[in-house]
């Protein structure tokens, strides 16, 4: 899904599990070149091994300065995202405000019971065999938000409807359609 949706929007990025924000306008070269940035610094998330679908982080870059968000299960995995996204080539500054989730092997259940739901799904089985899965599930003390990017409206309420009936104190969707995405990209360029 991540090539699909690079080749269709030609340099700006979603990655299966990590969303981008793309740059705020500026001169066209400086756009270009934080769309190319941003482009680089999904790449190099996208192949962080330890990268899963219960984490999920997002991006911005203004001026080579990368602004990092999002949720990790463990903090060994927000050290490694900084460092390798210092080493890209066009980056000046990484801030990272990506927070850790809290132990707890309830959560841990539910994550694997929510996974274990959607992935499963009939539906779902051409995203399970993507390299990078692209719905991602954090949770956190009980409570589920389901981010990343699906084909389709019915996906996303299919997805959140199989999440409902996990035993989650609550469900909060995030998740994009392609057209969505594409409609967004196309506004910041």
């Amino acid at each position: 899904m991540f090539t699909k949706l690079c080749a269709l929007t030609a340099g700006a990025i979603l990655s299966a599990n990590v969303v981008w924000a793309a740059p705020n306008a500026g001169s066209g070269s400086d756009v270009r070149k934080d769309l190319q940035v941003l482009k680089d610094v999904a790449t190099s998330v996208e192949r962080y091994t330890q990268f899963t679908i219960f984490d999920d982080v997002s991006a911005r870059v203004k001026d080579g300065v990368v602004t990092l968000t999002g949720k990790v299960t463990m903090p060994y995995k927000r050290d490694d995202l900084e460092r390798r996204i210092a080493k890209v080539d066009g980056v000046r500054t990484v801030r990272d405000d990506i927070t850790v989730l809290p132990v707890s092997t309830f959560d841990d259940h539910l994550r694997y019971t929510i996974a274990r739901k959607i992935y499963g799904n009939s539906n779902f089985w051409n995203y399970a065999i993507m390299p990078n899965p692209p719905i991602h599930i954090v949770v956190e003390r009980g409570r589920v938000t389901l981010t990343g990017v699906v084909n389709s409206e019915v996906d996303r309420m299919l997805a959140r409807s199989l999440a409902s009936f996990s035993g989650a104190l609550s469900v909060t969707t995030e998740l994009k359609t392609d057209a969505e995405v594409r409609d967004a990209l196309e506004k910041s360029e």
